[in-house]
């Protein structure tokens, strides 16, 4: 039996609330909760205001050389600073469609989240949104092809 690589993840938090210090960041931490209840090692968590840019950014930041998830949450909705889509957009190199929308099915109010995921390079970003039980509800729904997919995009082994 062959040793199966650690599975990685980094949490990103998009929030003016949270960066202003007016909010506490329930989402993120209930994000890094969930990944290591599931296997995953997560080696960074990180903050930035609402924006596209700001969003593309952190994202270039985060997957530069980083194999593993990339796990957004905020700025999905439809209010004129939720342009996490937007910013995820602009940096990733393919999406992953049946992901996304997998994802937006665990709940009605699913519907309302514009979020995405993609590929960039060896790392999957997953967009959920910005409230601690849409992220994690979400989030869950991908969980158990994650690795896997994970796995495909490292061009590491796997067991089809």
């Amino acid at each position: 039996m062959t040793d199966q690589p650690r599975l990685l993840a980094k949490v990103l938090t998009v929030s003016d609330g949270v960066i202003a210090g007016t909010r506490v960041d329930t989402s993120g931490t209930a994000l890094v909760a969930l990944l290591e209840a599931n296997g995953f090692d997560v080696v960074e968590q990180h903050t930035v205001a609402d924006g596209a840019e700001n969003v593309a950014m952190a994202l270039r930041s985060l997957t530069d050389g980083f194999a593993g998830a990339v796990v957004s949450t905020g700025g999905t909705g439809f209010a004129p600073r939720d342009q996490t889509p937007e910013g995820t957009r602009a940096v990733i190199e393919r999406e992953a469609p049946g992901l996304a929308e997998a994802m937006r099915l665990v709940n009605p109010l699913g519907r309302l989240s514009r979020g995405i995921v993609g590929v960039r390079g060896q790392s999957i970003i997953c967009n959920t949104p910005g409230s601690p039980k849409g992220c994690v509800e979400q989030l869950t729904a991908i969980l158990d092809v994650l690795p896997h997919a994970l796995r495909l995009l490292a061009d590491t082994p796997t067991q089809h």
